[in-house]
């Protein structure tokens, strides 16, 4: 069996170039970038401030391409997507269709991905006993970080009065309904799939995952001689869908410049001018949240937090570039692997928390609720935020999986606060950039939780030794 440093087709640092002439060309790279925004910002001097930029964007191109590395590409093509986005937002607008296309990939691999990880996982070591350990403690996990941070939201937009001043627009009152959160018995029925190739076709993640825990359970109580040919079967279908993810990846950098082109160019840079200030304490707020409480959990569980971070770096880019973490669910599951998580904890903690993890969306959606009240000029008490950010958190197990999902919990809880939907539907402007930082935590929250569980189960392997079963 071959031994690999890395899993995706993305080598490590072969460069031509010296350290210091890569550091040289990428200072000389910013600082062309940099004065091509002064310039652009003069009227006078703006169509020569567009080819200085352009300069600082060609430059840093054999940088890139000497590091080779997938979290450098990814980066690198979204900033050419925010100058194109900025610079042409006609052409910008209509390359959509490339960040689709890789969305679209992704969700065709994702489904028999966690099917062949969880069966073979559960009936390939007899995992019975542990899958419902593991299950427990991936929820307590979630439910209770996801606590803290609706709680430092909550600390964070009172210190910032972010929506203090908001200016609302008279015609927000006529936009169109937004759907309720369903109630807490529909949200437990949800869980379990009626068909499963309904589930499969919808992408239902978490269904899937159910089914898979059921079925590997029913083949982990068969005889040895009529599981192991089904779980060949699977390990190998699990294998290809690894393989399968290192071939989409190729294309993850271009899908982020052109989600990010379209993103500037169809809402302007202006637009987001005045919701700045609560873009800066949601993302201040994130900081604080992985510096006081993520980083303790990781040293408390004795988890490298250089080698989690080395390991998480490309997914959460790819989750922030293309705001939706299931974009980033294969390259996770398969770096969490890499870095001594077992395959069958990764398939099934991963999973299930795009149900029950709010790590990124928690302080954003308190901050959103208390945003909301201060721009429609309504104080609220410590005791009526609390009863907020309790029923923000039952709620938001309704939505899992909703576009605008924020929007919707809000709007479902507007009613009992007093809260005109103007000043809720005002987020709009800045929804998008707020849900790359939701996207990129909630990706991070995932892997860490699956690290977590491992190390409490005493499944921890030495970063490598879960690569066995591929080549």
């Amino acid at each position: 069996m071959k031994s690999l440093s890395r899993s995706t087709p993305f080598l490590p640092r072969n460069s031509w170039l010296s350290r210091g002439a890569e550091r040289g060309i990428a200072a000389a790279a910013m600082a062309l970038l940099l004065a091509g925004v002064l310039l652009g910002a003069n009227p006078g001097t703006a169509p020569f401030g567009l080819w200085v930029r352009w300069a600082g964007v060609a430059l840093f191109v054999p940088v890139a391409l000497g590091r080779r590395s997938l979290l450098v590409w990814t980066f690198f093509a979204m900033l050419a997507g925010v100058m194109l986005g900025a610079d042409a937002p006609h052409v910008a607008g209509q390359m959509k269709f490339i960040g689709d296309i890789f969305l679209r990939l992704i969700r065709m691999i994702v489904a028999p991905l966690i099917f062949g990880g969880i069966v073979t996982g559960i009936a390939g070591h007899s995992e019975l006993k542990g899958v419902g350990r593991v299950a427990v403690k991936a929820i307590v996990f979630f439910e209770v970080v996801t606590t803290i941070g609706l709680a430092l939201g909550l600390v964070a937009i009172n210190l910032s009065q972010a929506g203090v001043g908001v200016a609302l627009p008279s015609s927000a009152q006529a936009a169109a309904p937004i759907s309720h959160a369903e109630g807490w018995q529909q949200v437990l029925l949800n869980i379990f799939p009626e068909n499963i190739a309904q589930a499969v076709a919808q992408n239902q993640i978490l269904q899937v995952a159910v089914f898979a825990v059921l079925f590997g359970i029913a083949l982990a109580m068969m005889s040895e001689v009529k599981r192991a040919p089904l779980v060949a079967v699977l390990q190998s279908l699990t294998d290809t869908m690894f393989r399968m993810t290192k071939i989409i990846m190729v294309v993850a950098p271009v899908a982020a410049g052109a989600a990010m082109a379209y993103t500037v160019g169809s809402m302007g840079l202006q637009s987001l001018l005045p919701l700045v200030k609560l873009a800066v304490t949601y993302y201040g707020s994130l900081v604080a949240f992985v510096l006081l409480v993520l980083v303790p959990i990781l040293m408390v569980s004795r988890i490298s937090v250089r080698g989690f971070a080395a390991a998480i770096a490309e997914p959460a880019a790819i989750g922030f570039a293309t705001t939706s973490s299931e974009a980033a669910l294969p390259l996770a599951m398969e770096r969490m692997e890499e870095f001594g998580v077992p395959r069958w904890i990764v398939s099934f903690v991963v999973p299930t928390g795009y149900s029950f993890n709010m790590t990124g969306s928690s302080a954003a959606r308190t901050m959103a609720a208390i945003f909301a009240a201060q721009a429609a000029g309504i104080h609220l008490s410590l005791g009526e935020q609390l009863v907020m950010l309790a029923s923000l958190m039952l709620m938001s197990k309704g939505v899992a999986g909703v576009p605008r999902a924020t929007l919707v919990v809000l709007m479902a809880s507007a009613s009992a606060l007093h809260i005109p939907s103007a000043a809720i539907l005002v987020l709009l402007g800045v929804d998008t950039l707020m849900d790359m930082g939701r996207s990129a935590m909630n990706v991070i929250g995932n892997g860490m939780a699956a690290a977590v569980v491992a190390r409490w189960e005493g499944e921890w392997q030495e970063p490598g030794q879960g690569l066995g079963t591929r080549d």
